[in-house]
């Protein structure tokens, strides 16, 4: 079983780029990006739902204080960050954490993080491509144009919006008095055509933006970047005018309390929030399309992060100032907020831009599946069709085509409450183990050259300080705390505090690096705080794709056959 922990070498990754690393037919990608391009790339992909709808979610849970959640989201992620430009300007492939985790810890590993950011991208694209129907919906019907509710939802969702009114109506209640979201399930319900006794409830424009989104993507990376480029320019000129004129309306009294349900209500929003910041690993699975990787997707990955963490908590001051935090749980709180103020113009404007803002997320994630897929194909771990390069476009055309098609046909039929958290659970699960592979590559004699490299701190003494000092302050003010999370429900914190004490001791032996610890352990710390049943439901998903190496991959492995 040793063989399913063979490593590739990083010199015979770079040879495979500097040989062109094409398809079987000798195509390969067209290098265009440049920083500015692999910035834009990240602001896309990072800001979208997450400002223009989650965090009204996020600010009525855990009040003006919610801004201290993106940070230390911003903060875990900043951790990530670094160990993934120093392994992008290490292994400039398009692989990202897929190839990370092959050179750091082997083809195992490789497979399951590859596995888990198929996941990443298309439940994740998903879950974008259902909110972009609702704000698109949403905005039509504003404007005089209502298409079917039956075309713009998904069949559990109609259900369970149909089983609240016909409950409240059946004991006497008015229809027109009721919540106007539930009434539009409750008349797709309702009207929707039937084949023999099925409802045809389907979300068509979820569908169609992943078309349109997938086209840009196969025709080129050139069409990607602009179209990216000019979604990113507008979006933030829009943020930056709700910042800007939101400020004349803050009411410093709606920021008192800062933390009205303290930590815990904070906290309930890492899962919307984390899938806000996602989108910047992304940006490295570009790595073979840029004009020089070693140098710009740093750069990129960090100049992202900066500009969106600032963006996010200036938002968030701004929402919690102008009206009381209490009134944030909407779909759509920056128009809320200028709606309260009778900014109707204002309130238009935003409205509009999110399908923009949300637009640019799904063309980023779309761009990331189809070359993880690529890279998985060119070491044998998947079919070779998933590879071949399209002669003309020079994209990774079947795996683009398919990617779309994972997408837009569940789209047509899942609801986002399902899709969302194990989005955040498998991205985490990313940052851990690219976090860990600095560990290992750190270890090594001769550590790989690179022009960038994650600043080494010895970490021997300060983190388990700090683990030692964190337990005490828990004892101390929760005495009760390790005691209340030995349950079936609370397993994921305990896996958390193993993790964190196992951790310490490897790094008094091994003088670890203080950055890749910290990221590692306040990533694990987020995914721990996830539902035992996201869990389980990614657990399975892990043991799926673990038949489904042992079935394919194993057998089929380039580097298996290499070492025979």
């Amino acid at each position: 079983m040793a063989t399913i922990f063979r490593k590739k070498s990083i010199g015979a990754i770079l040879s495979d780029v500097d040989s062109g690393m094409g398809d079987s037919h000798g195509v390969s990608l067209k290098r265009v990006l440049g920083v500015r391009d692999l910035t834009a790339l990240g602001v896309a992909a990072v800001i979208g739902a997450g400002i223009f709808s989650s965090i009204g979610k996020a600010a009525y849970d855990g009040g003006p204080g919610v801004v201290f959640l993106y940070i230390f989201t911003a903060i875990a992620c900043g951790f990530a960050a670094l160990c993934y430009a120093e392994f992008a300007s290490t292994v400039p492939v398009s692989g990202s954490a897929y190839t990370y985790s092959y050179v750091a810890f082997g083809e195992i590993f490789a497979w399951i993080i590859g596995w888990d950011l198929l996941m990443e991208y298309a439940i994740g694209n998903i879950a974008v491509a259902i909110s972009w129907s609702d704000y698109f919906t949403n905005l039509v019907n504003k404007a005089g144009i209502h298409i079917p509710d039956w075309l713009t939802m998904d069949y559990m969702t109609a259900h369970a919006g149909y089983e609240k009114i016909h409950a409240a109506m059946s004991t006497g209640a008015n229809l027109n008095t009721l919540n106007p979201t539930e009434i539009s399930q409750y008349y797709a319900w309702t009207n929707a055509p039937m084949l023999g006794s099925l409802r045809m409830i389907i979300d068509v424009p979820a569908m169609m933006i992943v078309a349109l989104i997938t086209y840009i993507v196969y025709v080129g990376i050139r069409e990607s970047r602009t179209a990216s480029n000019i979604m990113v320019g507008i979006k933030l000129a829009i943020i930056l005018l709700v910042i800007l004129v939101g400020a004349f309306y803050i009411n410093t009294d709606n920021w008192s309390p800062f933390m009205p349900n303290g930590v815990g209500g904070i906290l309930k929003g890492v899962s919307a929030v984390f899938f806000a910041y996602i989108g910047f690993d992304a940006i490295s699975t570009t790595a073979e399309e840029c004009k020089d990787p070693q140098r710009d997707l740093p750069r990129g990955m960090i100049y992202a992060l900066i500009i969106c963490t600032v963006l996010y908590v200036l938002v968030s001051l701004v929402l919690t100032g102008m009206v009381h935090y209490s009134q944030l749980n909407v779909g759509d709180p920056l128009a809320m907020v200028f709606d309260a103020v009778n900014m109707k113009f204002v309130s238009a404007i935003v409205a509009g831009s999110a399908i923009i803002a949300t637009a640019s997320v799904l063309l980023v994630f779309q761009l990331g599946q189809p070359r993880i897929w690529m890279s998985m194909s060119r070491d044998g771990l998947l079919p070779g069709i998933f590879s071949r390069i399209h002669p003309k476009y020079g994209t990774p055309s079947f795996s683009t085509i398919l990617t779309g098609c994972v997408v837009a046909l569940p789209a047509l039929f899942l609801n986002l409450d399902i899709v969302l958290a194990l989005t955040s659970i498998g991205t985490l699960f990313a940052f851990v183990l690219v976090c860990g592979g600095i560990l290992v590559l750190q270890m090594q004699p001769e550590r790989p050259q690179s022009k960038f490299k994650v600043p080494y701190i010895n970490g021997q003494w300060i983190y388990p300080a700090g683990l030692v000092a964190t337990i005490i302050a828990i004892i101390y003010y929760q005495p009760y705390y390790f005691q209340d999370i030995i349950a079936l429900e609370t397993f994921p914190m305990i896996v958390f505090w193993l993790v964190a004490v196992i951790l310490a001791i490897y790094t008094i032996k091994n003088r670890f690096s203080l950055i890749p610890i910290l990221g590692l352990v306040s990533c694990f710390y987020l995914m721990a705080q996830e539902s035992h049943t996201n869990w389980m439901r990614f657990i399975i998903w892990l043991v799926i794709g673990l038949v489904v190496y042992f079935l394919y991959g194993y057998t089929h492995s380039k580097l298996a056959k290499k070492q025979v």
